[in-house]
């Protein structure tokens, strides 16, 4: 299960990751308090400090595959974890001198979502570097086991934070770990990365990178999946936070303990997927799609909070195996020179609906209570599975069998 740790570089580079990933989820959680505070539980203005943030996906992510691809990864890495402290920095230095304001928040959601549409792509196709390609399955579903840890502890530790302290102490002790990811990175002996050759600077990258995907019929369906899903699904810093203000009344606490009930159930999914060795099918990525949308559904319907932040445990588990068997079957289906490229796409729709998601649900929340974006994008979800398949079932454009809910496609 934890093949890819006897990887000394790789240890390294996920030691550093669990300390940051703790910092990383207390900021967030710590940021749409502050929001949620400033507006007196305006789930608008979540939804908008949400799109700002990760509106710069939809941008620099495709452009950050590029660079990937043409790069030193880890030098790069380095610069771009010192920008993301530096905001954070910012960010608590202005709320503990008291002069903060709404557009401060939101302008450093836009610089902070600048730096991170670089970094996807980047660390990313960085993991392959790392461990060489037998070990990329069990690295994808490590790192996601370090990121849900940290969504346990680091959602938690901010609720008492805040309530103690507030939230500027939170955004300053998150600037301090970045020290530890930028630490490894510097530690790391080069000489033992499985490096691909860097593909020169030409004319038309981008197009190729592009170009490349269209001509896949198994990543084009991979890829529209990850948007559709990731767009009205796997919104929960945001569908969590109104779950619990506005629907059960519950305080900054409230809020962190049902997004660590929902990363209890992660951790659990990225354990069963970490003994997966081979690369994942289409129709484990669509199942556990399937499987995910109803559960969310289920989550939002549940009457009191005890059994919604139960609900929520099945529901990171089936969120967690869909994402990392889709990470995992991009990846290992993707030629080498092509690999940043690809992520910098599949990041992009993976983090990119965000600003699409994210408003939408946010006025969904406004008109008809914070239940709805739980339902909505559940339904949503089960329906852009299924819609996915019954197109595939008709192009039979790629090599296999294809079943999703009974959906049969026969390959040419």
């Amino acid at each position: 299960m934890f093949a890819s740790l006897r990887v000394p570089n790789y240890r390294l580079f996920i030691s550093g990751q669990v300390v940051s990933n703790v910092g990383t989820w207390m900021q967030r959680i710590a940021q749409d308090w502050l929001v949620l505070d400033l507006t007196h539980g305006s789930a608008t203005a979540l939804g908008i400090a949400a799109a700002l943030q990760f509106a710069p996906t939809l941008v620099l992510s495709l452009w950050g595959g590029v660079l990937a691809d043409r790069v030193d990864k880890r030098l790069v890495l380095v610069g771009i974890q010192l920008a993301m402290g530096l905001c954070a920095v910012v960010l608590g230095t202005v709320v503990l001198t008291g002069v903060v304001a709404l557009w401060q928040v939101y302008l450093l959601c836009l610089l902070l979502g600048c730096f991170s549409a670089l970094d996807a792509p980047m660390r990313q196709s960085f993991v392959s570097e790392m461990v060489g390609p037998g070990q990329v399955v069990n690295a994808v579903a490590l790192n996601s086991l370090c990121f849900n840890l940290a969504r346990i502890v680091g959602p938690a530790v901010a609720g008492v934070l805040i309530v103690a302290v507030g939230t500027g102490w939170v955004f300053l002790i998150n600037a301090v770990s970045f020290v530890a990811v930028i630490t490894g990175l510097l530690l790391m002996r080069p000489e033992k990365l499985y490096r691909t050759e860097r593909v020169p600077r030409a004319p038309h990258q981008l197009r190729d990178g592009l170009a490349y995907v269209r001509g896949r019929a198994d990543l084009m369906a991979v890829m529209v999946l990850v948007f559709l899903v990731s767009t009205f699904g796997i919104n929960f810093f945001m569908t969590l936070a109104l779950l619990a203000r506005n629907v059960f009344g519950r305080d900054a606490e409230g809020y962190g303990l049902l997004t660590t009930l929902l990363a209890v159930g992660s951790v659990l999914g990225t354990t069963a997927a970490a003994r997966r060795t081979r690369k994942p099918r289409l129709r484990l990525v669509a199942g556990a799609g399937l499987v995910f949308g109803a559960l969310l559904v289920v989550a939002g319907l549940m009457p009191t909070y005890l059994s919604a932040g139960l609900a929520l445990v099945p529901v990171g588990f089936a969120a967690l195996i869909f994402t990392t068997a889709a990470n995992s079957s991009v990846q290992l289906s993707v030629d080498p020179t092509m690999r940043g490229r690809v992520m910098g796409l599949y990041m992009l729709l993976l983090l990119g609906g965000t600003p699409l998601g994210g408003p939408l649900l946010g006025l969904l929340a406004e008109h008809f209570g914070g239940r709805a974006p739980l339902v909505v994008g559940g339904v949503v979800t089960v329906l852009s599975v299924v819609a996915v398949g019954l197109v595939l079932a008709r192009r039979s454009g790629f090599p296999g069998l294809v079943r999703i809910k009974g959906l049969t496609a026969e390959a040419r």
